[in-house]
């Protein structure tokens, strides 16, 4: 098994692609190994130290770590663990693992405003972000505000603020006038 390693913008994260597929259906975002119980993957993953964040792709697993560890150190030991999983056969994740979304519903309008802006979003903005290792999820419009959250290497990434105000905050202005602003959600 070959895997790919691609740097991320965020220093602290690197993109692992196995060159086969990670999950099937959606992604799944892991930020301590409490989380990871319903993912063996992400589990053998937060066994390495170092380790503070495991993001599932379709087809790639970002991995971010704590300040204080080098990626020279780290990076064969997560290519050993990602290349012993998918050997082993064991399932990426054994439970449903479902990324609640704090959707607002609108009225009429809005509901079709809503629709504009998840199509843009899955057909602009989700392609984008997963190529730096991340994945961006809908949470709500509201007055004008749409509510996103950024996660894998585009959580807490340096340059994300500048992605969600100068791209994707002025690309739904353009297309959808009702858009007055984008703000991360936590």
């Amino acid at each position: 098994m070959f895997i790919q390693t691609e740097e991320t913008p965020n220093p602290a994260t690197l993109k692992f692609v196995p060159g086969e597929p990670v999950m099937t259906t959606g992604t799944a975002d892991f930020t301590d190994a409490e989380a990871a119980k319903s993912s063996p993957l992400a589990e053998r993953l937060f066994a390495l130290e170092g380790v503070s964040g495991v993001f599932l792709g379709a087809d790639f697993i970002t991995v971010t770590k704590v300040d204080d560890k080098e990626w020279h150190v780290m990076k064969p030991a997560i290519l050993g663990a990602v290349m012993d999983h998918f050997s082993s056969g064991a399932a990426v994740i054994t439970q449903s693992e479902n990324q609640p979304g704090a959707q607002v519903q609108g009225d009429g309008e809005d509901d079709e405003i809503v629709t504009q802006i998840k199509e843009l979003i899955e057909t602009r903005v989700r392609p984008a972000v997963a190529q730096d290792g991340g994945d961006i999820i809908f949470h709500g419009f509201e007055d004008g505000v749409v509510y996103l959250q950024m996660q894998g290497a585009c959580s807490g990434c340096p340059s994300s603020t500048a992605t969600l105000k100068s791209g994707i905050e002025n690309m739904l202005q353009h297309y959808i006038p009702q858009v007055v602003e984008v703000r991360a959600v936590p």
